[in-house]
């Protein structure tokens, strides 16, 4: 087990040896409250974008279900008819080749994962570099109509000035111990949601569906989204195209296979920030689950993949994009053996969606014409 599988544990449970880690924190704390009015006294500089950014993180770490909104936001701006970009740091990518576009081909390897993963969704155009001016110059360069710049997961990130901050807090999480990094997951104290536009991760639940509900008036003001499990799909398609791979063997595929159904065991396999909360909605869903968590961005291999026999594997779609690269690269070598085939055919992936609440594009929409960006009412 990895030193931040065990760490993430621990603050999961609210370990008491956590508090041995305080003075830590405490120093952490300091030094974070120094940097941040360095930049704001202007004593460290920062970079003013020549458009709009909107960043958006959260304030502890692990997920929240910040690349789904992502993924939601560009998709209704993108239906407004406004030119919007994002950038990212590209976590888990090499940061030797960057800053770099992100396309449809790109590869985990070299973008990171979650990169690849809101390109091949949405076909926004995106730049990744762990330099936030650098991925905008990039960018811009190439789509110097941008309206807009989203910047996904920069909220921390005090060298890039930004005129919208949207920050996501993980409803079933909270806050835990409420300390700060290592005592407990928190980059910044919740102190710094005052004044932000929060948007509070909740689960769908019945009162929050029921439009009835004697509370529905407080729930519309609230700034809230939750996700919402679409359906399951093979992770490995006939018609699929291998990226930057001339020469892949044909992956033979079971027709009669189907999705599984629900009250049967899976194998759950997960490498996100919150592995439970995946874990979670399978069980919600009515499947028996055996879950596995591995730490976030966490590349895979087949020897892992391959000890979970006997049930279908149900993943994310975010570690789906890696799985997939990784099967691309290993049939450009050689063809898959007979134990590596039945895997195949037994790898699923749960489609998720974030559904934002009317308030969210009511927010969004005000805060946009404050900037001069017209967008249609909802």
């Amino acid at each position: 087990m990895s030193f931040e599988t065990t760490v993430t544990r621990a603050w999961q449970r609210q370990a008491g040896w956590l508090w041995l880690l305080l003075p830590i924190s405490w120093l952490y704390g300091i030094i974070s409250m120094l940097r941040r009015q360095a930049y704001k006294l202007g004593l460290l500089k920062s970079y003013r974008a020549p458009v709009p950014v909107m960043v958006i993180g959260n304030i502890s770490v692990g997920g929240s279900g910040k690349t789904p909104l992502i993924i939601a936001l560009v998709n209704k701006l993108q239906g407004e008819g406004i030119k919007v970009g994002v950038i990212s740091r590209g976590y888990g990518g090499d940061t030797n080749k960057m800053p770099s576009l992100v396309s449809a081909d790109s590869l985990p390897s070299v973008v990171g994962d979650e990169p690849c993963l809101i390109v091949n969704t949405t076909n926004v155009p995106m730049a990744v570099c762990p330099n936030r001016k650098q991925a905008i110059t990039t960018l811009l360069d190439k789509h110097p109509d941008l309206q807009l710049v989203i910047a996904d997961d920069g909220l921390q990130h005090y060298a890039l000035q930004r005129d919208i901050e949207w920050i996501v807090v993980d409803a079933s999480r909270g806050f835990g111990n409420e300390q700060l990094l290592p005592t407990g997951f928190l980059r910044e104290p919740i102190s710094r949601l005052k004044g932000a536009t929060v948007i509070y991760h909740e689960k769908l639940s019945a009162d929050l569906d029921d439009s009835n509900d004697g509370n529905s008036q407080y729930q519309s003001s609230r700034l809230t989204m939750h996700l919402t499990a679409e359906n399951m799909q093979r992770l490995w398609q006939p018609t699929v195209v291998a990226p930057q791979v001339t020469d892949v063997q044909i992956i033979s595929i079971k027709a009669s296979a189907d999705a599984p159904s629900t009250g049967k065991k899976v194998h759950a396999v997960s490498g996100i920030g919150y592995p439970q909360r995946f874990f979670d909605t399978l069980s919600s869903l009515g499947f028996d689950v055996i879950g596995h968590a591995y730490p976030d961005h966490h590349d895979f291999s087949l020897a892992e993949l391959l000890q979970y026999h006997d049930y279908p594997i149900v993943i994310t779609s975010k570690d789906a994009v890696k799985i997939k690269a990784l099967l691309f690269e290993y049939t450009a070598k050689q063809p898959l053996n007979d134990d590596c085939e039945n895997l195949v055919n037994r790898l699923w992936v749960l489609l998720v969606t974030a559904a934002l609440s009317d308030s969210c594009y009511d927010a969004l929409q005000q805060q946009l014409q404050t900037l001069g960006i017209r967008t249609a009412p909802i």
